[in-house]
């Protein structure tokens, strides 16, 4: 046990933020944590959008429909960021079809969700606090028209970071035992009864929370979440040709 999986094992979504200000110097460690972070071949196909003004968080927040996100001190944006990689291959006289395609999108992804978590690390270690923001997916137009993302670039996560002014609870895990498996895949006779016990630490969780009081289990979220398909999943596919990636099976 060392001091960097400490602070990992003691990670909580942090969503309210104290005054103080996140200095550049420490920024600048964090941007060079995410220029270090593993990519995909290499090509480093995913950047950063550090937003400051305070209209455009306030657009965010209502994007992702969490007023808190216009008061975060900082707000950052990963992208999927094929752009640069079709200009060189234009710039160079090639054909930039290669750019389009969505395996190298989901290359792009990949690395943006790497650099979300490897910046979350070291911010943590640094003392800061973090959330990290799926909702701004269920409008990716409105964040694509808002700063002006060009042609083969796509938002993918965004990122509030400041010195944190809560302590919430250290929300419960599923046990090792239901996510580790050896040499092959490894699948209990009924999910629900094998989640049975971890139903009942969220719903105990949930109910001593100081807010956001609820009652709620695991199995409980999957039927809410996921019974039936979203409206977001068309608009997706719609916003990612619209940036120009190749959404249409490709024929061998």
């Amino acid at each position: 046990m060392n001091e960097t999986i400490k602070s990992q094992l003691a990670h909580r979504t942090i969503r309210e933020f104290t005054d103080q200000a996140v200095s550049d110097s420490v920024m600048h460690t964090l941007f060079e944590v995410a220029m270090r972070t593993p990519t995909s071949r290499g090509m480093q196909n995913a950047s950063i959008i550090w937003v400051k003004d305070s209209e455009k968080k306030r657009t965010l927040a209502q994007i992702n429909a969490q007023e808190y996100v216009a008061r975060a001190p900082i707000y950052l944006l990963f992208v999927a960021d094929l752009s640069r990689t079709a200009a060189v291959l234009e710039e160079s006289g090639l054909n930039a079809a290669g750019a389009h395609t969505m395996d190298v999108y989901t290359e792009a992804f990949t690395d943006a969700c790497l650099m979300v978590q490897n910046v979350v690390v070291a911010a943590e270690s640094l003392g800061l606090g973090a959330t990290i923001l799926g909702g701004l997916l269920s409008d990716p137009g409105a964040v694509i028209d808002l700063l002006n993302l060009p042609q083969l670039t796509f938002p993918v996560l965004g990122l509030m970071l400041g010195y944190p002014n809560q302590h919430p609870q250290l929300k419960p895990r599923m046990a090792q035992e239901l996510r580790v498996m050896v040499d092959h895949y490894e699948r209990p006779d009924s999910w629900s009864e094998a989640l049975a016990d971890y139903d009942v630490l969220m719903h105990t969780y949930y109910d001593l929370r100081t807010a956001d009081r609820r009652e709620d289990t695991f199995t409980e979220q999957i039927r809410q979440k996921y019974g039936a398909v979203r409206p977001q999943h068309e608009r997706l596919i719609q916003q990612l040709a619209r940036q120009g990636f190749r959404v249409e099976a490709v024929a061998a």
